[in-house]
């Protein structure tokens, strides 16, 4: 009896020792020192509380509590599930821009062209009105697809993840003469015919896009040549293609932009279902899964889940829109406290160094526009084009629809062929409705007005200024604008930057 009751002391000891600090104690680090102890630095023990924005987080000797893990669990997959919004915007504006074309018909059979020029009742990413637009969706379920392109167009092919795939046309491998190319699906291992411009596509679906170019002004040529040489369908009908499907949807409602509610997930789920894994980078695919989608698994979350998906979707909305309307990298812009800067934040592959991501350059650019080609980047005199954005007036200030503002643009504009000032809607990205079909200035206009010294003045208002009409771009009480100058075949000073915008400034 003596030596079972020596025996229970030592084990209600050890309990005490061991397990759970007793009912009113708070836990203390053990002050003795053993014969394995090592000396403790700084900083690697957990205390028995730690205050953080999550509230009052509880150990016992680094051991959280359920309380303490519940909410770390509920801020771990909210954070998650905004990196994923954030990640997915590309692949998600690019399933919208998916559905808004199989509208007109099915993939690799229709061809949809802006035959008399996009307008403003389309809702695509900073589109332009400046030539008119041809977009065919491929799907290589069925196997490889022959796609036919005319002369004298520029344009490229990007992936279901909006990413870079190959350049088509005057910069492409055609270089402008048109041709065949043939897209084979990823994982292909059939026979491939001579004769074409080989490309092996990431994905299973791709978007081809690209624009065609007027002959002296006019640009009928250009769409009879699309319509004699454009062409889209399978491998397999090489012998006899069916006859394609063109659509002329100018001058009609298109809606082509990304939804910021519960189907920006939906989107998204439908994107990883038919897309495979080898096709986007671990760390995305890792992200998505965390919040529940997954290749071969069903997107069900439930209602804890829901709600924390319902709440990144607002988070994450509202934090693209702050990086890409209030870029914190002021070293971007063309000059100290102005408002002009490139679209491409860090090149069109949103690289601040070679193979290292930049996240807000990344986010800012899919966010805003879609279409990404090396021509719309790379330094190449005379060819492809240059864009700068402009998301706020000289003082930094939101560009307000019910004021007048003007900008110059000094003389020798460095283009080759013509440059525009387009406006957008601060909420679609789309072009700015208005009375205007097309809210633009552009060289392409004849009765533009020049000033004597060869530089531009254009305004932008609810109102024109008297004599200015063909300057002046319509703007709207209560509604945002910004605006994106585009340079075709831009020159030498744009590059060197000695010729820049002036700042966009409010009239008194």
């Amino acid at each position: 009896m003596h030596l079972n009751l020596i025996l229970g002391l030592l084990i209600a000891i050890l309990t005490v020792s061991c397990g759970q600090p007793p009912q009113g104690e708070k836990e203390v680090t053990p002050s003795a020192t053993y014969k394995m102890t090592t000396p403790m630095p700084e900083g690697v023990l957990v205390p028995a509380q730690l205050d953080s924005r999550l509230g009052t987080l509880n150990f016992f000797d680094g051991f959280p509590d359920d309380a303490t893990v519940e909410k770390l669990y509920d801020n771990l997959d909210f954070q998650r599930a905004v990196q994923a919004y954030l990640l997915g915007i590309p692949a998600v504006s690019m399933r919208a821009m998916r559905n808004g074309l199989l509208e007109w018909g099915p993939a690799n059979n229709t061809i949809v062209t802006w035959e008399n020029l996009m307008d403003s009742r389309a809702l695509v990413l900073t589109a332009n009105s400046n030539s008119p637009y041809t977009c065919v969706w491929l799907d290589l379920n069925q196997g490889p697809v022959v796609l036919e392109i005319p002369p004298r167009v520029l344009g490229m092919i990007n992936d279901s993840w909006s990413l870079y795939v190959v350049d088509l046309g005057m910069v492409g491998p055609d270089k402008g003469a048109g041709g065949k190319y043939l897209i084979l699906p990823p994982g292909y291992e059939g026979a491939v015919p001579d004769g074409y411009y080989v490309v092996h596509a990431p994905t299973l679906e791709s978007l081809v896009f690209y624009r065609h170019f007027a002959v002296d002004g006019d640009f009928r040529p250009a769409i009879e040549l699309l319509k004699k040489d454009g062409r889209a369908y399978l491998l397999s009908q090489a012998d006899n293609p069916p006859a394609n499907n063109f659509v002329n949807v100018s001058g009609k409602e298109y809606k082509g932009i990304a939804p910021s509610d519960q189907k920006f997930w939906e989107y998204l789920n439908e994107v990883v279902q038919e897309e495979p894994t080898t096709s986007l980078d671990r760390v995305s695919l890792g992200y998505f899964a965390s919040i529940g989608i997954e290749k071969g698994k069903t997107f069900a979350p439930d209602a804890r889940m829901e709600k924390i998906l319902a709440d990144a979707t607002v988070v994450g909305e509202a934090t693209a829109r702050a990086i890409s309307y209030k870029i914190r990298r002021k070293e971007i812009f063309f000059s100290e406290n102005g408002s002009w800067r490139p679209f491409f934040a860090a090149g069109y592959k949103s690289e601040s160094q070679p193979n290292v991501l930049d996240l807000d350059a990344f986010i800012g650019c899919y966010f805003v526009g879609m279409g990404i080609s090396p021509a719309e980047d790379v330094k190449m005199i005379g060819q492809g084009s240059q864009y700068a954005l402009a998301y706020t007036d000289g003082m930094g200030k939101p560009l307000d629809g019910g004021k007048n503002y003007t900008v110059h643009l000094p003389p020798n504009i460095p283009v080759k062929d013509f440059w525009s000032v387009i406006l957008y809607d601060y909420q679609t990205r789309s072009m700015l409705q208005t009375d205007q079909q097309f809210p633009m200035a552009t060289s392409q206009n004849p009765e533009l007005l020049v000033n004597p010294d060869g530089s531009i003045d254009v305004y932008f208002g609810p109102k024109a200024p008297e004599g200015k009409e063909n300057n002046w771009i319509q703007t709207l009480p209560g509604k945002g604008w910004f605006v994106l100058l585009r340079l075709y075949g831009p020159l030498e000073p744009w590059f060197e930057k000695t010729w820049q915008p002036g700042e966009i400034e409010p009239i008194q």
